[in-house]
């Protein structure tokens, strides 16, 4: 069984071998007809800076009619996300070091302007590097860009706007679902449970959409800058609770409210070979003491496994993450099981790094540093929350997470193990669609620091209404398996 642990699956990441289409759901590959051949062929995994959100556009790959119901306007999106949370990111920013406009700047720029140290997250300055060993991901030459305001869909900031002050927490500033109906439930966080309603705020996402089909490619490498994993998986999710974008609204059947079922996922594997056809699937529950359904097909044994709570801090094959690291954190907040002391240590500006409109960031290939290439970097006001764990038995012993305060989405987190040291850290870099107000997923950079180990993973990601609950049902991730 620990053999087939390893063998399992990311909650954020995996990769695509070069020549095997995607074998969707029946049902999706007539929806949004691509192949991972093309998805590579589009971008390769190293030195290719062409910009894949433009060579495939959400509105070249989906069908026009579906398309058509995902986009609203702008100006009109703008102007109701400020009414929810209060600001615009341009007016809350510029303060800091506003010697730093926007431009070019190399890391031997440095010390021409001390304001950059000042202006980014402390692991982000030492990334702003040449590329080195023992980690992938550093970047030597950034763009600073002015300012955007970034901002969710019209059906998400109503959803948030109608129910603004409705969500309630309990005593302990644990949240009573009863009280949540969609949107981002606080999304002026204050008080003093601050803490918790910005990670509420993250537990509720709208991040990659309500339903989405995302293809994922990882690569792993040693401290050496070698390559050392290679993997693939699609991923189909489904949101269960808090609807806002497509009907149902609300709750999507009377299973998902009896149950109390938030979200529901699937995975299906392509590589690395001794993955291929191992498939899971994940109903996470509202309730924050009832652990979450976490069932494994293992295709080589034609078995279905059933996952402990325990299972989630391993961590997973290949990669520098555990299982409850999906999106950065997907740890259920929990007064009884592995419960934190929750801090806001700061509420500022940083520069870091955008997410991207067109895709041209790239990465270089391993003789050349495996650098990151073509990434923006913009100044946002920005949230640090400090996680401290309470029960000495979980892996982590602090986290801390730096969330974008206009958007709520996670853009850092650091790990830290029990002796206090440094573990694993993980930077988000999205794509985001401005004609559907959405914050995707699309590349990311994790490392660990007592394995020297680091990985890239990167996908591409579509809002998929079609998604339904036999989509991601085990009897049908069987199917798919076999």
């Amino acid at each position: 069984m620990k053999k087939a642990k390893v063998f399992v699956m990311c909650l954020i990441v995996f990769s695509i071998p070069l020549v095997m289409k995607i074998q969707v759901l029946r049902g999706a590959e007539k929806e949004y007809k691509f192949t991972v051949e093309e998805f590579l062929k589009a971008k390769a995994d190293f030195d290719d800076p062409r910009p894949v959100l433009k060579d495939m556009s959400f509105k070249k790959m989906m069908p026009p009619e579906v398309y058509g119901k995902l986009i609203y306007d702008v100006e009109e999106m703008k102007k109701l996300w400020a009414e929810c949370i209060g600001f615009k990111s341009p007016d809350e920013v510029g303060k800091i070091a506003p010697e730093i406009k926007p431009g070019k700047y190399s890391y031997m720029d440095k010390g021409k302007y001390p304001g950059l140290k000042e202006l980014m997250i402390p692991a982000h300055y030492e990334m702003f590097n040449p590329g080195k060993s023992p980690h992938a991901g550093n970047f030597p030459e950034i763009e600073v860009v002015p300012t955007r305001q970034y901002y969710w869909s019209t059906p998400i900031a109503k959803a948030t706007k109608e129910n603004m002050g409705r969500t309630k927490l309990d005593s302990e500033g644990y949240i009573n679902n009863d009280t949540y109906v969609a949107g981002y439930p606080f999304p002026r966080p204050s008080g003093g449970f601050k803490g918790q309603q910005i990670m509420y705020n993250w537990e509720k996402r709208y991040f990659s959409g309500e339903n989405f089909y995302m293809v994922q490619r990882l690569l792993g490498f040693t401290k050496g800058l070698g390559v050392d994993f290679d993997g693939g998986i699609y991923w189909l999710q489904i949101r269960l609770h808090g609807r806002a974008m497509f009907e149902p609204y609300g709750w999507y059947d009377k299973r998902a409210q009896d149950q109390k079922e938030a979200t529901g996922v699937a995975v299906a594997y392509f590589a690395p070979r001794d993955s291929f056809g191992n498939a899971f699937n994940i109903v996470y529950y509202l309730d924050r003491d009832r652990f979450d359904n976490w069932l494994l097909y293992i295709n080589s044994l034609r078995r279905v496994r059933k996952m402990t709570a325990t299972d989630c801090q391993d961590a997973v094959g290949g990669q520098d993450v555990i299982y409850e690291d999906r999106d950065g954190f997907s740890q259920k907040l929990s007064p009884k099981r592995y419960p934190y002391k929750f801090e806001v240590i700061a509420e500022r500006e940083y520069l870091v790094p955008a997410p991207t409109w067109d895709g041209s960031l790239y990465m270089t290939s391993p003789s050349k540093g495996l650098e990151l290439r073509n990434i923006q970097f913009e100044r946002r006001p920005v949230y640090v929350v400090q996680l401290t764990q309470q029960d000495p038995n979980y892996v982590y012993s602090k986290r801390i997470i730096y969330f974008d305060k206009e958007t709520f989405n996670l853009l850092y987190i650091e790990n830290y193990d029990q002796k206090k040291r440094l573990y694993r850290n993980l930077l988000m870099i999205p794509c985001f669609n401005p004609e559907m107000g959405l914050l995707l997923f699309f590349d990311y950079i994790m490392r660990d620091f007592l394995d020297l180990h680091s990985g890239r993973g990167r996908g591409y990601t579509l809002p998929a209404p079609w998604v339904t609950r036999d989509h991601i049902d085990m009897s049908g991730i069987v199917k798919m398996g076999k």
